[in-house]
Formats: C-alpha cells, structure tokens, sequence
C-alpha cells in the first residue's frame, strides 16, 4: 500500500467535516473570502447589506492586533446604515454557540510578502476562526507548526487581515494532531501545542479517526472558541483551555447547574478536582468561576485560599486572564462589603477572612448572604480545610456548594486515619495524574539523585538501632558541612551554570538557621559566591534558643551573666532579613505583619525571576508557589506523600528546551518515600474514601480516655504534685490520646461538648498543663540515646539516580503492587495495562509487556528476581523478532546487525543504497528500489524503536 499523500489526507478530512455539519465553499482567494463573509454575516443576523455598509464592517474588521480582533470577534457591533439607521449586529453568537454558520474550504491563496495557499480553513459566520495545516503521514508534525508561524510573518495579515481572526489552529501530519490558539505575533514554541483526549485522558491523535468528529465537530469547537478561549489582558494573546481543564471545568457546571434548587447542605452537591501539581489548576479555577458568575442564580463565585500571599498571586493571575473581572479584600470588613456588594460577582479571599467575617460581631453585617446560592472553590483544597474552619463555613452559609482543586489529595493510604479529601468535598469530578501531565508534556519529569552523607567507620561493630542517636547524626555540624560543600562543587552543573535556581527544604527551623550560617561563613572566606536567602516564621512569645543553637550564630550582642547569649529566632531572621537588605538595596523588617508580608513578597519576586541563586526554607515556598525558573530542590527534610509531591513539584514547572526536568537532590534516603508518593498519585484507580467510625464511636472513646486521665489527675491542681517522671510520662501519653481523639471527633458536624464528660474549658486547662510539661520529659524517644559520632564518617556519595518518567512509573508500579495479594492482580493488571496505553514511549513495547505480565510474571514467586527474568524475556523476545526480520526480507544477519549498531552510534537513518545492500541474492529493480528500501528501513527502524528505545528509566545504582 503507498504511503498516503497530503492531498488525499486533505480531500478525506474535508468529507467528514461535511459529514458532521459543514458547508463546502470554493473560495479561491481573498476577493472570493470576503463576498463569502457578506452572505454568510446577511444570512446569520437576517439583514441585507449595502456595498456601503458592508465597506463600514470591513473598517471594523481591519483594526486592531490579533488580540484587539479577538475582542472585536466576540463583541456586539454596531454601524449607521446608508439611510441613518441604526444597525446592531454581531460576527458570532457567543452565548448560543450552535447558532452559527459552518463552512469550510480549502487551499485559499492569500497573496502577502509571500503568495502562500492555506490547506483547510473553517469558516463561522464567514470568517476564518480554524486554520488546519496538514503534513502527509511519516513527515514531523513540526514541520506544519513551523509553517504556520511563516503564515503569521508572511500572509495572514495581507489584505483586510481576515486571518488574523484565527483562533484555533490544528496541525496534523494524519497519525498525531494538535491545537493551540492564536499567538499573532507573540514568540511561540512547540511546547504549547497541546493533544486532545477524551474525559479519561485518553490522546486522540489521528486526526480522521477521533480528532475530527469530537474537536471539530461544530457545537465543540464553537465551544471551544466562544468559552474556552481567555484573553489574557496582561500579555494581550489568546489562551486555549487544555482538554482536562475542559471537562474539569464542564463537570462542574453541570454539578450546579444539575442542582438549581439546593435544600440545604449536602456533600453530593459538592466535588472536587484531582489535577497534578503544575497543571494550570489557576486557570481552570478562573475559567469556571467565570462561567459560573454569569448564572443569573449564583448570586457570588468565592475563590478561597489559605494564605495571604497566594490571595494576592491568585488575584494578579486572574486579574491576567480578565482585567477587573475579579475583586480580593485587603481586610475583613472589605471582604464583608463586598459580599453584600450586587455587582461584585467573584470574590477572592483567604480562608481566615472568610472565618472572621462569619464569626463574633461580623455575623450580622453576613446575614443578607447567609442564605444565597453561592459557589465556593477551594485552591489546593487538602491543606487548610481539614479543621473547624471548614465546618463553620458549611455550617453558617445554607444555599452552597463547595468544590476543591488539588494535585495532591488526601486519600485512604495517606490519610493517617484521618478524613479524606473525598469526605469533606464529595466525589473527584476528574482527574489529571502525574503520568498524564509527564506524558504530555505538561510538567517535566523530575531526575532524583540520592546521596549518602555518612558511612559507619570500617572497625565499629553495629549497634542496635533503638539506641542509636539518629537526630544527632542529622544534625551534626559536619555533616551540614559536607552538604553545603557538595551544592557549592555542583549547584553550577545542577542549574545549567545559573540559568536556572533551587531551593533548599530542610527538616526545622533551626536546620534553616544552622544551614544559613554555614552557607555565610563558606562565602566570607571566599569559598562560593551563591546569593542565598531564607525566611521563616516565628511565634511573639518563643523561648530563646538554648546554648547550643544559639554557638551556631554569628550574631554581635552582649553576654548574659552566664557568659552566652541567646537570641530569640524573630532577631535571627531580623539578621537575615539585614543581610537581604544589603545585598538587594531593600529597607524590609520583622516590625510588623505587613513588612514581614513585603520580604516574604520581594522574595518569592527574586525568586520567580532568577534574581536569587537558593531560597533555603523548612516550609514555606513549599506549596503553591511557583517558579519557571527553579530547576533544583535540596533536601534534607522526611517527606512523604502529598507534602513530598509538592515539594518535588516545584521544580518541574515547563519554560523552555534547555529545562529538560526537575533535578531533586536527597541528601536523606527518601527512595522508599519517593516511591510510594509516586505509585499513589499515579494512580486513577486509587481509593479516595475511607470507612471511618461513626461519631458515637469516638465519643464513647473519648469518654474512656477521660477517667483514665482523672485516675491520674483528678483535679488540674493535681498535675503539679506528679514528681516523678513516670507519672508525668503516664499523664503526657493519657492526654496526648484525648488530643487525638478530640482532633478526629472535630471533624464531625454533630460534634458538641455537651456529648463529653469533660468540659471545654477543663480540656483547655488540662492541655496547657500538658503543653508545660511534655518538653521536660525524657522518655525513650529523647536524648538518652547513644552518640555514634565517633563512628561515623561524614562523606558524600551518590548511591542512586532516577529518572522519574513514565517508563520508570510503569515499572514502580509493578514492583510496588507486587506486594498485594494475588487476588488483587486483576485490578493491578488494569492500571498497568492502562498505563502502557498512555504513554507514547511504550506503545510499541505494549504487547511484548504484556505478554510478560500475563505469561511470564504468574510463574514468578520471588519479587527480586523480576528484573532479570524481564531482561531474559526480553533478550529472547528481540533474538526472535530479528531472525523474523531478516527471514522475511531476505537480509544478511551480519550486515544488518552492523546497520542498526551503526544508526544507534551516529543517530543518522541509513541510506537507501545501505538498506539495499543488505539484501542476499537477487537485488530489486530500479522501479521497485524505493518502496522496497522504504519498507525494509521501517521494519527495522520500529525493530529499535520496540527492543532498543527507552527500555527502561534511567536509574544508576
């Protein structure tokens, strides 16, 4: 069979668009495009235009850049007809946008600084709002994304500039399609060319089988172009939703507007969404609250935050997408007037004024809105809505609905028995994993290294690990030493020679501090030249720090009587916030709220923009913040699950070529961890609910515990004669589990003091006597441990590499669901086959793979010798698939096994000539050397591609 030609690719998508609604026109050049515009906008608004009046149409048609006709596309308009009447009119109907007219044609000449010919163009109303260019199959889909930018310089803003009312362009070359929207004249990359998928994720990427009939069918892309599109007013271009925000944004509507009487409160109305880290969830967010504020029963759309400084990021973010269409509250009294403020329709605030304003004396200024249909979306909803915050919020408002965004959820296997992201926001409405965003390119794979900072001295014989010390080998000042020293030798290499910047996330505070001091001292004596800069929180009434924190300091100031000084950690930073100050010309403070508020902002700034080379922290920056520029995390901190993921994910946000992935650098053996966070938030399938006990269960529990306490302490006064340390070791453990038991009972919405025989007030009581003793208490967890300081050396060395694609995921998954039981191999097989359906890279490998899991893997029982029965399976596998390829087309073994050394050592595919002297035997003739050449050269470029290829993920031991 021939290969298929652009032509004919080009002739069968013009038939199924026909097939689906559209009109075909010959149009032949701009002459014939713009009579075609004058029937088509007569026939949409049912009027007849004079030459005259349509001349005037024309005029408003020619001004402006790609972005002011963008607007003009999607505005009423209006013109003086010849008699002096008014005429009202419109070039798309954007609130009903099936009303349209569909047309299309093809292979227009538009005569520019070149003469170029466009291959198929759809028309609505008569103007040019899709642009397809093709490629014939086996050629870069590139190749027509190239072309189309020589389009934007050469032709499509000759003549009236019709072309420059494109929205959506489609390059396809048959087997791979994609879309994006209409830069003008902004610099474009291939990057931010997107696949289309299906609600599942699933790219549908043969432009004839699956693109066309659902993207171009022409209610959707009248969709697409009519809501799915924001103009960004900062940056003045175009922004198409990408698939998943789509249906994230679709099942959302459809929850509300499923629900347009709402009797009272209930989760089933609620939802939430499951998008990776670094996915656009801001842009998602905005695009539904958008929608949703223009539903006449939506009285108000809140986007609630839990931290003032991303109240602030959001609104700037929104404020790009749509200039004033948003309205943030500095304080609560304004949060208050604008919510009973008609035509504010999108409020953004943090969750702690929202709690203000419907608690104490703001409650009567909130009583108009107690009971209006509101929307509530919640940013990142794992982290701040897990308390009684959120059950204040449900309980006071009567006429809402609640929907999360995060890229992290709170499920079963990471819940820590507790609530789960799915009981507090009712079902995941869609999901967006790490391995769908890794896959289509969307986030950047993350590269983790894993170094060792310590060795046991040869001559030491092991001790038992409970009496080991641990947090003083982590801590100890030599191996801070030799971290800091090993980020200097390679922090160029990490961040392409300061291209790029890190961050460093370190266990505590007094890490940060240790660390930053160390990073100072090396940089006084002219060791590196790294701007480093920190920030952290700190409490009003902290205790200073002891003696041995406070030796780590470098901090002038008067001895006490003791002959030390220590300082508290608000003038440890007040040092720091001195040392930024002098490097940047900045006068910023711990004074107040609103100067700690400005460093915290002119940092993350300096670090958004490279100014910085690394933002050491123990917390913060850690989430939601985000940064094209970092590239590189330092960790010296136990992370696991979501708190890992997010961290890690602030390395892998998309900028350009030369940022390829996100280097994560361990100094702590967090391979287990990484692991599981992985698997977890890879997986579609993973249980997102939890059976938790009902109320009355804790309750009952939490009664238990409380006679058990006042069999210790009967009285509060009686804590103070516990003398010894088991009693007041037997107390700490006896109230620590009503701690525990009045957190999980908190969460429930029936939760009332009256259920418990303790009073509020005595629990409050008993936990600052708690709060007062617990730090003096030595048990086996504290400083009695064994000091291995002496046998140890403190040295460096990178014991692992990963490379975390997709590739690599598939084969974590597989090792870690490989400790289930056998009766859950079903579903195992389900998520792994799913996987291999996703990514590209093991479409070709897929049927070998599964061949190994189906008949290879059931024969296995020992879980560690997988890797080398899949290497043996494999070798086989591509023994017997090459003696099949030179079988079939008579080739010579040698020679072609030189062939295909040769291509994978010079990356250069094989001349014809080279492929044709491989044959054994009688040679083609001259008419049949082309296509014999080209069939054996695909045969043996899918034999690499299927056994040589992207084996497996990049992982040094």
């Amino acid at each position: 069979m021939s290969r298929q030609t652009e032509q004919i690719l080009e002739k069968q998508l013009i038939v199924q668009l026909q097939k689906l609604g559209y009109d075909y026109v010959s149009l032949i050049d701009e002459k014939s495009l713009l009579s075609n515009l004058k029937s088509q906008l007569e026939k949409h608004n049912q009027m007849r235009l004079s030459n005259g009046e349509f001349d005037k149409i024309l005029n408003l048609l020619n001004k402006g850049s790609v972005f002011e006709k963008a607007k003009t596309l999607r505005e009423k308009q209006h013109i003086i007809r010849d008699n002096g009447d008014n005429l009202y009119f419109e070039f798309l109907n954007v609130e009903h946008w099936c009303r349209n007219e569909y047309q299309v044609t093809n292979q227009i000449k538009q005569e520019g600084k070149y003469d170029n010919r466009y291959d198929v163009t759809l028309l609505i109303n008569g103007l040019p709002l899709v642009q397809i260019e093709l490629k014939r199959r086996g050629l870069e889909m590139k190749e027509a994304f190239n072309q189309i930018n020589r389009y934007q310089k050469h032709s499509f803003g000759a003549g009236k500039g019709l072309f420059h009312f494109v929205q959506l362009f489609i390059i396809s070359n048959g087997v791979n399609t994609k879309y994006f929207s209409n830069f003008g004249s902004h610099p474009q990359e291939f990057l931010q060319t997107f696949h289309w998928t299906d609600e599942h994720n699933k790219p549908l990427n043969n432009i004839l089988n699956g693109f066309t009939d659902t993207f171009l069918e022409p209610c959707h892309v009248s969709k697409m172009i009519c809501k799915y599109i924001v103009l960004n007013e900062t940056d003045k271009r175009l922004m198409v939703l990408r698939p998943y925000q789509y249906y994230a944004v679709e099942k959302i509507i459809k929850k509300v507007t499923e629900n347009e009487i709402l009797n009272g409160y209930n989760i089933e109305k609620n939802g939430y969404i499951w998008h990776t880290t670094g996915s656009g969830k801001t842009l998602t967010s905005f695009k539904a609250s958008q929608i949703l504020s223009k539903i006449p029963a939506i009285k108000k759309v809140v986007f609630v935050v839990d931290r003032k400084d991303l109240d602030y990021q959001t609104n700037q973010e929104y404020e790009k997408f749509s200039k004033g269409s948003v309205s943030a509250a500095a304080n609560t009294d304004e949060l208050i007037r604008k919510f009973n403020d008609p035509n504010v329709k999108i409020i953004i605030t943090t969750i702690q004024k929202l709690n203000n304003a419907i608690s104490g004396r703001s409650i009567a200024k909130m009583a108009r809105m107690q009971h209006q249909r509101m929307v509530f979306i919640f940013d990142e909803c794992h982290r701040s809505q897990f308390g009684d915050t959120h059950k204040h919020i449900v309980n006071y408002f009567s006429n809402i609905q609640l929907f999360g965004f995060t890229g992290t959820p709170i499920l079963a296997e990471n819940a820590n028995g507790e609530k789960t992201t799915a009981s507090l926001f009712g079902q995941c409405l869609h999901k967006y994993v790490i391995t769908d965003a890794i896959r289509d390119e969307n986030v950047l794979k993350f590269s983790v290294e894993y170094i060792q900072t310590f060795k046991k001295k040869e001559h030491i014989v092991d001790l038992k690990v409970e009496e080991i010390n641990e947090a003083e080998v982590f801590e100890a000042p030599e191996r801070k030493n030799a971290i800091v020293d090993y980020i200097i030798q390679y922090h160029d290499q990490k961040t392409q020679n300061r291209q790029f910047c890190a961050m460093m996330c370190v266990q505590d505070i007094d890490a940060v501090i240790r660390y930053y001091e160390i990073f100072k001292a090396k940089k006084l004596r002219g060791e590196h030249d790294l701007n480093v800069v920190t920030i952290f929180s700190f409490a009003q009434n902290e205790d200073e720090m002891d003696d041995r924190m406070a030796s780590y300091l470098n901090i002038a100031a008067e001895h006490d009587e003791e002959g030390g000084y220590r300082p508290h950690r608000r003038e440890v930073l007040d040092s720091y916030v001195h040392d930024f100050n002098m490097l940047f010309g900045t006068a910023h403070s711990t004074n107040d709220s609103q100067s700690f508020y400005n460093y915290y902002n002119d940092i993350a700034k300096k670090a958004k923009y490279n100014e910085i080379d690394i933002l050491l922290v123990a917390n913060m920056f850690l989430t939601g913040f985000d940064s094209k520029y970092v590239n590189t995390l330092y960790v010296d901190k136990n992370l696991q699950y979501h708190g890992l993921i997010q961290a890690f994910s602030r390395t892998n946000r998309i900028f350009d070529k030369n940022k390829t992935q996100g280097n994560i650098v361990c100094f702590r053996n967090l391979k287990e961890k990484t692991d599981e966070a992985i698997a977890l938030f890879s997986n579609k399938d993973a249980i997102d609910e939890i059976i938790v006990e009902p109320y009355e269960h804790y309750v009952a529990k939490f009664n238990e515990a409380t006679q058990k306490l006042l069999e210790i302490a009967p009285q509060i006064d009686a804590v103070d004669d516990l003398y010894s340390e088991d009693d007041k070791l037997k107390f700490i453990l006896t109230f620590r589990t009503l701690m525990r038991l009045h957190k999980k009972m908190s969460h429930y919405t029936e939760f009332a003091w009256d259920d418990l025989e303790m009073e509020e007030q005595l629990f409050a009581d008993y936990t600052s006597k708690y709060l007062d003793i617990k730090d003096r208490i030595s048990t086996k967890d504290g400083n009695d441990k064994a000091s291995i300081l002496n046998d140890i050396d403190f040295e460096l060395e990178l014991i692992r590499r990963d490379t975390i694609n997709v590739s690599y995921i598939l084969q974590l998954l597989i090792i870690f669901k490989s400790k289930h039981n056998p009766k859950d191999r079903e579903n195992i097989e389900k998520e792994i086959f799913t996987l291999l359906n996703n990514e590209v890279s093991l479409r070709s490998k897929r049927e070998l793979i599964e061949k190994f899991i189906q008949v290879n893997l059931p024969e296995i029982n020992d879980t560690d010798v997988i890797p080398d029965e899949f290497e043996k399976f494999w070798n086989e596998e591509q023994e017997r698939a090459f003696k099949e390829l030179v079988k079939e087309e008579n080739l010579s073994e040698d020679k072609t096994e030189r062939l295909v050394e040769n291509y994978l050592f010079a990356e250069r595919e094989p001349l014809r000539d080279e492929i044709l002297d491989l044959i054994e035997g009688e040679k083609p003739s001259i008419l049949q050397r082309k296509n014999t050449g080209d069939r054996i050269l695909n045969k043996i470029l899918n034999f690499i591609d299927t056994f040589v290829n992207g084996i497996t993920g990049d992982q040094n031991q």
